[in-house]
């Protein structure tokens, strides 16, 4: 038995599967953890979905922005935005069987010795507070008023954490930290519009990991999002988007080992022209 956490997919349905034959996937007896970002933007988001659903027993997922995306559209409450991938999916026979399985993913999902996160943590949050905001997000979007919380999700404010948030701005900081947060201030006031690399965040932020004196630093967290960040392995922090979507690669981690296992971005993947 084997378990792997792999970087965001995003509808990168070939480079998916030719990752999973190169570490030699038994779904059987082995576990995958993904990062979140699963689909859009590829041109395998249904193939990617379809795949992710039939295989669930052997998942560990957590939600990322695209696939919160896809639910607010599929909702009717943004129109799709230019280079989104997500029209097989909406226009699939079983689409209400697969987004409703989506939204009942975790935020973050965590075992004795790692953290899996789409995007990041805010500085104050012990691992323990990440758990019980996870689950605050995860009954708005399990429960049978999701739509309502999907309706009123986007937005970049409150852009930092306090105790006293209540309602839709609690929720909303806590999803935005968890599926979009790239850098912040030594506070956790976050940044949204930086996607750049290290060395050209704006002055006054840093990356959320490099925080010091982050409340969550003694565990092992895993996350995505950040493709320019590429891939790192250090202080207890393991970024694994390494941009498949973007000409790069999609990499897996083994959970047990942290050996690293990658493969090229497959053309087929990318039915918009590659960022370079």
């Amino acid at each position: 038995m084997a378990t792997y956490a792999i970087g965001d997919i995003q509808g990168c349905y070939h480079a998916f599967q030719a990752l999973l034959a190169r570490i030699s996937f038994n779904p059987k007896v082995d576990q995958l953890w993904l990062v979140g970002d699963l689909i859009n933007r590829g041109s395998g988001s249904l193939e990617v979905l379809r795949w992710c659903y039939e295989h669930q027993h052997s998942l560990k997922v957590v939600l990322g922005n695209h696939d919160l995306h896809a639910l607010v559209v599929a909702a009717g409450f943004v129109n799709a935005h230019k280079g989104d991938t997500l029209d097989a999916i909406l226009q699939a026979d079983d689409r209400d069987e697969l987004l409703t399985w989506l939204r009942h993913q975790h935020m973050v999902y965590q075992n004795e010795s790692y953290l899996m996160v789409h995007a990041g943590l805010l500085p104050q949050w012990t691992i323990e507070q990440t758990a019980d905001y996870a689950k605050e997000v995860e009954g708005a979007l399990r429960g049978d008023d999701y739509l309502y919380f999907l309706a009123h999700m986007y937005g970049n404010q409150p852009d930092g954490w306090k105790n006293e948030l209540l309602g839709l701005d609690r929720l909303r900081v806590i999803t935005n930290a968890m599926t979009r947060l790239r850098v912040c201030t030594e506070q956790g006031a976050m940044e949204f519009s930086f996607k750049g690399e290290l060395a050209d965040i704006p002055a006054g932020f840093v990356p959320w990991f490099d925080v010091e004196n982050r409340a969550s630093q003694d565990k092992h967290v895993i996350f995505g999002h950040w493709s320019a960040l590429g891939l790192q392995q250090r202080q207890n922090v393991y970024a694994l988007d390494t941009g498949c979507l973007w000409g790069g690669q999609l990499t897996a981690m083994n959970l047990e080992t942290k050996a690293i296992t990658q493969v090229q971005s497959h053309p087929l993947d990318k039915p918009i022209k590659l960022k370079l």
